[in-house]
């Protein structure tokens, strides 16, 4: 009799670890997903990062970096309990904020490309130089001005973790609350770490170039060299990179958000896949390009509207 109880228990405890294994999969799956979904904003947030720590001085980048995580892992903290409760006692708003969350990306996408196009060099120029100057002067307050900027990085953060959370949780909506639990606490976990990892890594290149070129040896001075001229255009690809991937993801919820689009999309991934040969490969340059033609062009439209709005309300403001 014990040695069939012992059996049974051995049985139950074999069948929970199952699964408990399965879960982790389908968990880490369901991460992964999640994970790709918010590439868009992932992209988004490591180059404003990086560029709002870029203007301290170089021996306070660090410290700056680490205060800027602490309030990113601050921020997370609120919003994941925050998003779990929505999708426990008002599931209807899911979709809405994640159709929010993809007119965001799309308008702030688009406010980076205008701001491109209609800014001169000579602007950025000037304020890259006023930024310069104020870190070299001695009369400045350098406390006050990391207070500054870290406030301002985590105040961008909250937004842009805001909108990791929701399209993460659009990804497993459906789920059972344990899967919510694991997958949007994982997410927030690999977020948090990873940009702020690169951060560190991103604003110290150019201390590891010319630490390297202070080194003998023409291989390390070279290689030097090379991430010294690296540094600069990695920020820039980077920027261009995160731009383009908010238009594509934001895009793509809208798309999947109004049943028209998503019709249209449908319509014409199924033309792409009956070329012979390319239909695969055609079928998701065709999403692609769909879902970033989408994100422009809502970009285009919120900035229009939203600069409209500014402007009417001016003489308003002025007149106060």
């Amino acid at each position: 009799m014990a040695g069939s109880s012992l059996l049974a228990l051995i049985d139950d405890i074999a069948t929970l670890l199952d699964d408990v294994s399965a879960m982790t999969g389908v968990a880490a799956k369901k991460t992964a997903v999640a994970a790709k979904k918010t590439a868009g904003v992932l992209g988004d947030d490591l180059a404003l990062n990086a560029e709002q720590v870029s203007g301290v001085r170089p021996n306070r980048e660090l410290p700056v970096v680490w205060a800027v995580f602490k309030g990113s892992a601050i921020n997370k903290l609120i919003l994941v309990p925050c998003a779990l409760l929505l999708s426990a006692f008002l599931p209807w708003t899911i979709t809405p904020l994640l159709m929010l969350g993809g007119a965001f990306l799309c308008y702030e996408g688009f406010e980076k490309v205008a701001h491109k196009l209609l800014h001169s060099k000579t602007e950025d120029q000037a304020e890259h130089k006023q930024r310069l100057e104020a870190v070299i002067d001695p009369k400045v307050d350098m406390v006050a001005f990391e207070k500054k900027r870290i406030k301002g990085a985590i105040r961008t953060d909250a937004i842009l973790s805001a909108e990791i959370i929701v399209i993460a949780l659009g990804t497993v909506q459906n789920s059972t609350m344990p899967m919510q639990i694991v997958v949007l606490t994982a997410i927030a976990i690999l977020v948090t770490v990873g940009v702020y990892g690169l951060v560190a890594g991103i604003v110290k290149l150019d201390d590891a170039g010319l630490h390297l070129i202070e080194q003998p040896g023409r291989v390390k001075q070279a290689i030097g060299r090379w991430i010294l001229r690296l540094a600069p255009r990695f920020m820039k690809a980077l920027s261009v990179v995160g731009t383009a991937a908010m238009f594509l993801v934001g895009g793509g919820i809208l798309v999947h958000g109004l049943p028209p689009l998503a019709e249209a999309l449908h319509y014409l991934e199924a033309a792409a896949h009956g070329v012979a040969g390319f239909g695969g490969l055609l079928g998701v340059l065709v999403a692609v390009l769909f879902n970033g033609f989408v994100g422009l062009i809502a970009g285009s439209i919120l900035v229009g509207v939203h600069s409209l709005f500014k402007r009417m309300n001016l003489p308003k403001s002025q007149d106060v």
